[in-house]
């Protein structure tokens, strides 16, 4: 069976990875193009390519600024796929190339909700207790398709970088499912009046604030890591926290206790205990020592 792979992310390459384990004939990849990285500038490849190039696998890769090219078409068709496998590329198919083949998604929420780019990150800021991955056949509109398959996990504890990590062995165990048996499944239509839809996240979503509800705060620690984070006003971020207790109070953002390895601070019904911080510009420091280089005490603020 020929596989035309389609990904960038880690999540793309623990899909990848199982599909060549498998036995799949991966004709072609297709990844988004090097983009620098850090404060030089680095010319980096995205995680798919890495992976194949580190581990020496035979097949061509593709990094199309675009994908509504003519020769990107012809290339596609002159690998003659039997499918087309899809997870976080970063690109939408245009029609001339969901002809070409069946495609299936890999999307990371239970379809229809959370369709677009960042379905973990918003189940978790939802408040979700239960998530997992949906198998579809992908059509013109953003993952509206009919739906294959389903694999479910409970969220609760785990943060995004966690549960990329489980949703990406779920969806390749999924996806070598679905493509053994796709000639026996009956695809589902998606209910659209049901779908919800997410964006991208933006770095100035991490911000919190001490009149936010420390259950609010929880969650956006755990949906935005590691990536922005979450940090004040005064852009300190707090590296690592959890619910100290949930007594409300009108000192909003006064140091309410410090302990021998943290210290507390006081939200809108709730207390956040702080462990590790990063100010602005500087390392990461654990909260004690950024307490006693601060010389801070109970009823002073950091922000």
């Amino acid at each position: 069976m020929k596989i035309v792979f389609m990904g960038t992310p880690e999540y793309a390459t623990v899909i990848l990875k199982k599909l060549l384990e498998a036995g799949f004939d991966v004709v072609g990849v297709f990844t988004q193009p090097d983009k620098p990285v850090g404060r030089k500038q680095v010319l980096t490849p995205p995680d798919v390519k890495n992976f194949i190039i580190e581990n020496n696998i035979k097949t061509q890769i593709f990094q199309p600024q675009t994908l509504k090219n003519s020769e990107i078409h012809k290339s596609i068709e002159a690998l003659k796929p039997d499918f087309i496998v899809v997870a976080a590329y970063g690109q939408i198919l245009p029609k001339e190339i969901l002809q070409i083949a069946p495609c299936i998604n890999l999307h990371a929420s239970i379809l229809p909700e959370f369709r677009g780019a960042s379905p973990i990150q918003s189940a978790i800021l939802a408040g979700d207790t239960l998530g997992g991955v949906s198998a579809m056949r992908m059509g013109e509109g953003l993952d509206d398709g009919e739906m294959l398959g389903f694999s479910f996990m409970g969220i609760s504890s785990l943060n995004s970088q966690e549960l990329f990590l489980k949703f990406a062995t779920l969806g390749a165990n999924l996806a070598i499912k679905v493509l053994n048996n796709f000639s026996q499944i009956n695809p589902i239509a998606q209910i659209h009046a049901l779908s919800s839809k997410c964006t991208k996240i933006k770095k100035e979503d991490g911000l919190i604030k001490f009149s936010d509800s420390v259950d609010e705060v929880m969650r956006k620690f755990r949906a935005f890591f590691p990536w922005p984070g979450v940090f004040l006003e005064n852009g300190i971020k707090l590296l690592d926290i959890k619910i100290y207790s949930n007594l409300s109070s009108e000192n909003l953002g006064k140091i309410i206790n410090i302990d021998k390895n943290s210290f507390i601070l006081q939200f809108q019904d709730g207390q956040i205990e702080v462990l590790k911080l990063q100010e602005v510009g500087k390392k990461a420091v654990l909260a004690k020592d950024f307490i006693n280089g601060k010389r801070l005490g109970v009823d002073d603020r950091i922000c």
